[in-house]
């Protein structure tokens, strides 16, 4: 029997929380022309002599914070997620695992599927919104691999969810434990990008204006931001959430250029000064938890809040491997 060939790739995780491993994990992950996208001579300097080298002892600290017995979050969950997706789907699917950057790699799970005689592969990102520097990273480095090939398979990407029925009733599934309507504010935190990036994407159609993000058509249907606020808008629908009661910003900022707004820091500080006190926090950019979900808004956004005068900001944990999620996975690569 012919078997299909099922590529998960999440972003990659360090092969452990030494600082060594963590510097090399940041000069993989950074010198990745689609994530910094300057010149490949400031970018090598930028990286590789001041992101990599003051960056990766700090990082260093807060990825022991997360680590468990298993080891990355990350890569536990998407572990944990590759074996029920593998057992849904059964014997006509061979379903690998593997990381943009560091382990296990791109070629490593291609290699796997290549070995299990799959005609037809799928390549899934676990990225729910397109962005050129995740998605369209993966999708680059799986074409590269695969055109060294002698013989080339049918290959499909994947390469958006952002508004896919079973992924929504996951998100909102896993809101709803913590009874949203009990909060002061719903907050909708994705991970930002340069602006110059949603530029480049929108091919010098208009962009980053009011209201160029209340809809999704045309012009604009493989912008990460308006593909965020989409995701955002279903869950609100789904949650019966008016409008006043949330807010879309964006997380994770790196450097000095202008990145996508609102800033979440900057829409924390002002949910306190409203006198806001309690914040629950979707993540819906992130479908495993990691570094960003669980330390960055479970412990420095929380701490951040609570100096401001407000009480609790509470995380939505990422999808993992809740069971919806992983029908929503499987739907995916069947249809």
């Amino acid at each position: 029997m012919q078997k299909t060939g099922i590529l998960l790739v999440n972003l990659g995780t360090p092969d452990s929380p030494a600082t060594g491993d963590v510097r090399s994990y940041l000069k993989q992950f950074l010198l990745d022309p689609r994530v910094i996208d300057i010149p490949v001579i400031p970018r090598n300097l930028l990286v590789r002599g001041i992101i990599a080298p003051f960056r990766a002892p700090k990082s260093a600290k807060t990825y022991r914070a997360i680590w468990t017995e298993e080891g990355s979050p990350l890569f536990v969950f998407s572990q944990r997620l590759q074996k029920k997706v593998q057992a849904q789907l059964g014997g006509q699917y061979v379903v690998a695992l593997a990381m943009r950057y560091k382990n296990p790699s791109i070629a490593n799970g291609l290699a796997q599927l290549q070995e299990a005689g799959c005609h037809h592969i799928k390549v899934l990102p676990l990225f729910p919104q397109y962005a050129s520097a995740t998605t369209g990273s993966v999708m680059e480095m799986v074409m590269q691999l695969v055109s060294k090939w002698q013989t080339i398979p049918q290959l499909d990407f994947i390469n958006t969810f952002h508004a896919h029925p079973a992924f929504i009733a996951a998100c909102v599934e896993k809101g709803r434990q913590y009874h949203p309507e009990t909060y002061d504010h719903i907050l909708f935190s994705y991970h930002g990008i340069p602006e110059r990036q949603i530029y480049k994407a929108a091919g010098g159609n208009s962009c980053l204006t009011a209201g160029c993000c209340d809809t999704l058509h045309a012009g604009n249907a493989l912008c990460y931001k308006a593909q965020c606020y989409a995701t955002t808008r279903a869950i609100a629908a789904a949650l019966h959430l008016p409008a006043e009661a949330y807010t879309t910003c964006f997380q994770s900022r790196l450097g000095r250029t202008p990145w996508i707004q609102p800033y979440a820091s900057e829409t924390i500080t002002q949910l306190a000064k409203a006198g806001k006190k309690r914040i629950l926090v979707f993540s819906p950019a992130f479908v495993a938890d990691c570094l960003e979900t669980i330390f960055e808004i479970g412990v420095e956004y929380d701490a951040e809040f609570k100096h401001l005068g407000g009480e609790k900001v509470q995380l939505v944990e990422a999808l993992n491997d809740s069971d919806t999620f992983v029908s929503c996975i499987c739907d995916l690569v069947r249809n």
